[in-house]
């Protein structure tokens, strides 16, 4: 798009998206101006989504020491006439530099915690995303076939994986839009997953309920090169 100018570059690697079908009105505290919640049946959806930052650029510079970390975030998914794109309710990232330029930017909710992530691919993948919070362990751990395969664009997968915008609202409560580009995502069959995150204990007592469902969907995708766009304000 012409006048956009890059403000992020990096391989995002591994992103595994652990869904949850939600009543619409439990996004509504954090619902920028002007969007609604992208809904299937009347449902809306919030995920956490682990995944892994690699060879990150800002404005091409790479940062010592911030170029390469796991992120988890949990975020809800949003549309705005014609943009489907997602906001986050919390970013965790293990570099204290990321969440500064982030949420003075981006109006973001990045927190620095002590996490690693690993994976293993051979003929199967094994991965794994371990975080502490207020001194508690927790971890996501999956296995899957090691066979990337395109899903369709009318499938579920396709749904929750694909996204061009993020929304936000900046610090005087504008709503704000960026871009985000990169190819349609492979994903992985999967052969078993767990989690063992307590949504109520690690994002607050309202969210305390996601403990109580079974997930709508998990998607394991193979990810790719990335560019993030310079925020603007949504018009």
């Amino acid at each position: 798009m012409t006048g956009e100018k890059v403000f992020l570059s990096a391989r995002w690697e591994n992103l595994v998206l652990v869904t949850y079908s939600v009543k619409p009105e439990a996004l509504e505290a954090h619902m920028p101006k002007g969007l609604t919640a992208d809904t299937i049946d009347g449902n809306a959806f919030v995920s956490l989504v682990a995944f892994d930052f690699l060879e990150t650029r800002i404005k091409g510079i790479k940062v010592p020491y911030h170029v390469n970390f796991p992120e988890i975030n949990l975020r809800f998914y949003v549309k705005n006439k014609e943009k489907r794109g997602v906001v986050f309710i919390r970013e965790f990232v293990p570099r204290a530099a990321i969440p500064l330029v982030a949420n003075l930017i981006y109006n973001e909710k990045y927190k620095a915690i002590k996490m690693t992530s690993s994976i293993a691919k051979k003929g199967t993948i094994f991965l794994n995303h371990a975080i502490n919070y207020n001194k508690k362990n927790y971890s996501i751990d999956l296995e899957a076939e090691n066979n990337p395969q395109l899903p369709a664009i009318n499938s579920t997968e396709h749904f929750f994986k694909e996204h061009e915008w993020g929304f936000g609202t900046s610090r005087d409560g504008k709503p704000l839009v960026y871009r985000v580009e990169h190819p349609f995502w492979d994903i992985y069959p999967i052969i078993k997953f767990k989690h063992d995150f307590d949504f109520g204990a690690i994002y607050g007592a309202k969210w305390d309920f996601l403990n109580l469902l079974d997930p709508y969907n998990i998607t394991f995708a193979k990810g790719s090169e990335v560019k993030v766009f310079s925020g603007k304000e949504l018009k």
